[in-house]
């Protein structure tokens, strides 16, 4: 029996988690883009998009010694309409699931760090970090998703299991 691969390991879940990102993201509403439950909250619009935007942090993660935002790179998508947010999504997802699934046990031990110059953001090893952005982190914001949309009056697909509105995916 040949061992098991770090993504068997410790990122056999990533596929189904972005069956659920994707299940949650196809529901959104067109017509609530511009929502917020409160002034300090994002839009729903930018929170979706933000959902469909993680998998490019762990491709960073899982391809890059560092991310220094100060060097720039980065610009919100922008992205309000549930196709342009699953547009996103799939392709952000693609790459990082690649990234992902080349990664040897010494890649996860590596250090990896965000920082803005001199400022350091959070560091620490490569795969702890894939775990807690690419899964913990977007599970965070679904949850939100998932609560604006019962707000909305949105049916909340099923992540985990059946919701209030029908079955899991």
């Amino acid at each position: 029996m040949s061992p098991l691969t770090p993504f068997q390991l410790f990122f056999h879940d990533v596929e189904d988690e972005f069956a659920a990102t994707r299940r949650i993201l196809s529901a959104f509403p067109d017509e609530h883009a511009d929502w917020q439950p409160h002034d300090r909250s994002m839009s729903l619009a930018t929170l979706a998009a933000h959902i469909a935007e993680l998998p490019r942090l762990a491709h960073l993660i899982a391809t890059e010694d560092e991310w220094d935002v100060t060097k720039g790179g980065y610009t919100p998508s922008g992205a309000r309409t549930r196709s342009a947010i699953l547009d996103l999504f799939a392709e952000s997802s693609a790459p990082a699931l690649e990234a992902i699934r080349s990664l040897t046990p010494e890649d996860l031990a590596r250090p990896w760090a965000m920082r803005g110059g001199a400022v350091v953001y959070f560091e620490g090893p490569r795969g702890p970090l894939l775990r807690q952005y690419l899964v913990s982190h977007t599970a965070h914001h679904r949850g939100q998703l998932g609560v604006c949309y019962r707000l909305l009056d949105v049916a909340v697909p099923g992540i985990y299991g059946p919701t209030a509105d029908g079955p899991p995916g």
